[in-house]
Protein backbone atom coordinates (compact mmCIF):
# COMPACT_ATOMS: atom_id res chain seq x y z
CA UNK A 1 0.00 0.00 0.00
CA UNK A 2 2.68 2.32 0.23
CA UNK A 3 4.56 3.47 -2.57
CA UNK A 4 8.21 4.80 -2.37
CA UNK A 5 9.29 6.94 -5.08
CA UNK A 6 13.56 7.71 -5.54
CA UNK A 7 15.20 10.60 -7.90
CA UNK A 8 18.06 12.55 -8.13
CA UNK A 9 20.64 9.87 -9.53
CA UNK A 10 22.82 10.41 -12.38
CA UNK A 11 26.36 10.64 -13.84
CA UNK A 12 28.96 12.41 -11.33
CA UNK A 13 32.89 12.81 -11.46
CA UNK A 14 34.98 11.05 -8.66
CA UNK A 15 34.50 13.69 -5.39
CA UNK A 16 31.89 15.36 -6.34
CA UNK A 17 27.69 15.21 -4.17
CA UNK A 18 24.81 14.94 -5.57
CA UNK A 19 21.20 14.13 -3.38
CA UNK A 20 18.57 12.03 -3.52
CA UNK A 21 15.00 11.78 -2.74
CA UNK A 22 12.46 9.41 -1.69
CA UNK A 23 9.13 10.67 -1.62
CA UNK A 24 6.53 8.13 0.12
CA UNK A 25 2.74 8.07 -0.81
CA UNK A 26 2.37 6.42 3.04
CA UNK A 27 -0.23 8.40 4.84
CA UNK A 28 1.42 7.91 8.16
CA UNK A 29 5.03 8.57 6.68
CA UNK A 30 6.44 10.03 10.28
CA UNK A 31 6.00 6.23 11.82
CA UNK A 32 8.15 4.86 9.45
CA UNK A 33 11.48 4.25 9.49
CA UNK A 34 13.64 4.59 6.36
CA UNK A 35 16.81 3.93 4.93
CA UNK A 36 18.70 3.11 1.73
CA UNK A 37 20.12 0.16 0.59
CA UNK A 38 22.17 -0.11 -2.92
CA UNK A 39 23.20 -2.26 -5.26
CA UNK A 40 26.51 -2.40 -7.57
CA UNK A 41 26.71 -4.71 -10.87
CA UNK A 42 27.03 -8.54 -9.80
CA UNK A 43 27.02 -7.77 -6.14
CA UNK A 44 24.33 -7.89 -3.47
CA UNK A 45 22.12 -5.07 -2.52
CA UNK A 46 23.92 -3.60 0.71
CA UNK A 47 22.35 -1.13 3.83
CA UNK A 48 23.22 2.19 3.27
CA UNK A 49 21.66 4.33 5.91
CA UNK A 50 18.63 4.40 8.12
CA UNK A 51 16.92 7.23 9.71
CA UNK A 52 14.02 6.67 12.78
CA UNK A 53 10.79 7.61 12.73
CA UNK A 54 11.32 10.61 14.72
CA UNK A 55 15.12 11.14 13.11
CA UNK A 56 16.37 11.13 16.44
CA UNK A 57 18.92 8.41 15.70
CA UNK A 58 21.11 7.73 12.37
CA UNK A 59 22.79 4.67 11.32
CA UNK A 60 25.67 4.39 8.45
CA UNK A 61 27.42 1.65 6.50
CA UNK A 62 31.30 2.44 7.45
CA UNK A 63 31.64 2.61 4.12
CA UNK A 64 30.16 6.22 3.59
CA UNK A 65 30.73 6.96 7.07
CA UNK A 66 31.91 10.91 6.97
CA UNK A 67 30.42 10.64 3.29
CA UNK A 68 26.48 10.58 3.20
CA UNK A 69 23.99 12.22 5.41
CA UNK A 70 20.65 10.57 5.71
CA UNK A 71 17.55 12.80 7.00
CA UNK A 72 13.75 13.31 6.32
CA UNK A 73 11.27 16.12 6.22
CA UNK A 74 7.61 14.60 7.68
CA UNK A 75 6.12 17.07 6.58
CA UNK A 76 6.88 16.26 2.92
CA UNK A 77 7.16 12.93 2.88
CA UNK A 78 10.40 12.82 2.02
CA UNK A 79 13.38 11.40 3.07
CA UNK A 80 16.68 12.68 1.58
CA UNK A 81 20.26 11.21 1.32
CA UNK A 82 23.38 13.83 0.96
CA UNK A 83 26.35 12.22 -1.00
CA UNK A 84 29.84 13.86 -0.87
CA UNK A 85 33.57 13.18 -1.76
CA UNK A 86 31.62 10.36 -3.97
CA UNK A 87 34.31 7.10 -4.85
CA UNK A 88 34.11 5.03 -8.20
CA UNK A 89 32.64 2.23 -5.95
CA UNK A 90 29.84 4.28 -4.45
CA UNK A 91 28.41 3.41 -8.47
CA UNK A 92 24.96 1.50 -7.93
CA UNK A 93 21.41 1.24 -8.03
CA UNK A 94 19.93 3.35 -4.88
CA UNK A 95 16.70 1.87 -3.44
CA UNK A 96 14.62 3.83 -0.96
CA UNK A 97 12.76 1.36 1.65
CA UNK A 98 10.53 2.04 5.17
CA UNK A 99 9.61 -0.21 7.68
CA UNK A 100 7.60 -0.05 10.91
CA UNK A 101 9.01 -2.69 12.92
CA UNK A 102 10.29 -1.97 16.69
CA UNK A 103 13.51 -4.37 16.64
CA UNK A 104 15.93 -1.55 16.25
CA UNK A 105 18.24 -4.01 15.83
CA UNK A 106 17.10 -4.67 12.32
CA UNK A 107 17.62 -1.87 10.90
CA UNK A 108 20.71 -2.45 8.95
CA UNK A 109 19.28 -5.81 7.26
CA UNK A 110 16.59 -6.51 5.02
CA UNK A 111 14.36 -8.52 6.89
CA UNK A 112 13.13 -4.93 8.98
CA UNK A 113 11.56 -3.17 5.60
CA UNK A 114 8.42 -3.76 3.98
CA UNK A 115 8.40 -1.23 1.30
CA UNK A 116 10.52 -0.62 -1.70
CA UNK A 117 11.10 1.93 -3.86
CA UNK A 118 12.21 0.69 -7.44
CA UNK A 119 15.96 2.51 -7.50
CA UNK A 120 17.83 5.45 -8.71
CA UNK A 121 20.94 5.07 -10.94
CA UNK A 122 24.03 6.80 -9.35
CA UNK A 123 27.46 6.64 -11.18
CA UNK A 124 31.01 7.70 -10.51
CA UNK A 125 33.29 8.12 -12.59
CA UNK A 126 36.83 8.34 -12.04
Amino acid sequence: QVQLLESGGGLVQAAGSLRLSCVASARTFSDYTMSWFRQAPGKEREFVTAVTSNGDNTLYADSVKGRFTISRDNAKNTVYLQMNSLKPEDTGVYYCAAGLKRAAVLLRTRLFYDYWGQGTQVTVSS
